[in-house]
């Protein structure tokens, strides 16, 4: 049931030196390609990152934002083509549902915020990954998905702790 996995899904900072298996990152792939998007644009790209040279240097792509990718088994750099209108938005879902996929099979994941991010004080992390990762021209990059095994246990939020102040039906204000 979808309400079990979103209350077992939580940020995963520690990974165990473990590599994803091949088909469980295509079935997290395959997961992403089939989030909505505005109008059926699809303006994703995904680059799969399993090498630990690249996921080292990704994990500088944002200073004090990414370390973390340096640990996981895979980094999924969430691209998209900011020629389409919704393209953030579109980027954003298909990042939860790699994160949510991830959790379904026992992985745990967590989101390195790009777009808009910088890698030092005198270069974008735009620039740095799309060089990094030979991204065309074409492609923003919008975050970094890490995966791994994890190697922390995180408790679920328990329903007492979710800010239900934050609900209003028919109109704000109204409980």
């Amino acid at each position: 049931m979808f309400v079990e996995l979103a209350r077992k899904r939580r940020s995963i900072r520690r990974f165990k030196d473990q590599p994803v298996e091949s088909e469980k990152i295509d079935s997290i792939i395959e997961s992403a390609l089939r989030a909505p998007s505005g109008g059926g644009s699809r303006p994703w790209e995904f680059v799969v990152v399993t090498d630990k040279s690249l996921l080292q240097q990704l994990s500088k792509a944002r200073e004090g934002g990414s370390a973390f990718v340096n640990d996981a088994a895979v980094g999924i750099v969430v691209c998209g083509d900011p020629q389409k209108n919704t393209w953030v938005e579109d980027c954003s879902i298909a990042a939860v549902f790699i994160q949510l996929a991830a959790c379904s099979m026992g992985l745990g994941s967590r989101w390195a915020h790009m777009r808009e991010k910088m890698h030092n004080n005198s270069r974008t992390s735009q620039d740095y990954i799309a060089e990094l990762l030979d991204l065309p021209d074409n492609l923003s990059v919008q975050c970094i998905i890490a995966i791994g095994y994890p190697d922390e246990d995180v408790a679920p939020y328990s329903k007492e702790e979710l800010p239900f102040s934050k609900v209003h039906y028919d109109r704000y204000g109204q409980k």
